[in-house]
């Protein structure tokens, strides 16, 4: 299958329909869900609901969407770009196996995302967000060049640990980004 983008040690892919193996294996781990669910997701929510949603952005949004990665030694997780309620603003995140925690994929995937939004899908403005308490999630925006724009505080019906701190959002701007790259 064709690459949506490589990078200089990552390959990202569509996932297919039989690929629901590989987001059951990286949702199993408690420590991967830790600031998700906290909780693996079950095989068949996997297949009925996560899978069937990742495919229906392809649908919608031919540019956008959740790709699986891989490294050399293969699947490593998956990054994403989502669709946001401007056209102009995509959302960028990820989840990668606890065995390819600390090695740089996460900013390694995650800039060549915004990289991407900017320079080939003309967008104005990427974000991300996550938990405030997800320091290494945040460290990791950091390095991306987004910038902490704001706390905010989300209901949950069943809170996980650090949710009373709330979540953040982190963001960069075209021009902003394009004065640290092209400078």
């Amino acid at each position: 299958m064709t690459a949506y983008l490589e990078t200089e040690r990552l390959r990202l892919r569509r996932f297919t329909p039989a690929d629901a193996g590989l987001l059951v294996e990286l949702d199993a781990d408690p420590e991967v869900m830790r600031f998700l669910t906290g909780e693996p997701t079950p095989r068949a929510e996997v297949e009925n609901v996560v899978l069937p949603g990742i495919l229906k952005v392809y649908a919608e949004h031919p540019e956008l969407g959740t790709f699986a990665a891989a490294d050399g030694d293969g699947f490593v997780g998956w990054f994403g770009m989502q669709p946001t309620a401007d056209p102009a603003t995509v959302g960028v995140g990820y989840r990668l196996l606890r065995t390819a925690w600390g090695k740089g994929y996460a900013t390694e995937g995650t800039t060549a995302l915004i990289a991407r939004a900017f320079t080939e899908l003309g967008m104005t403005r990427v974000e991300a967000d996550t938990m405030a308490v997800n320091h290494r999630s945040r460290n990791v925006m950091r390095r991306c060049g987004l910038r902490f724009e704001k706390v905010f505080h989300v209901h949950f019906d069943d809170p996980l640990p650090g949710t009373e701190f709330g979540e953040v959002l982190y963001a960069v701007d075209r021009a902003t980004w394009e004065a640290g790259h092209h400078g």
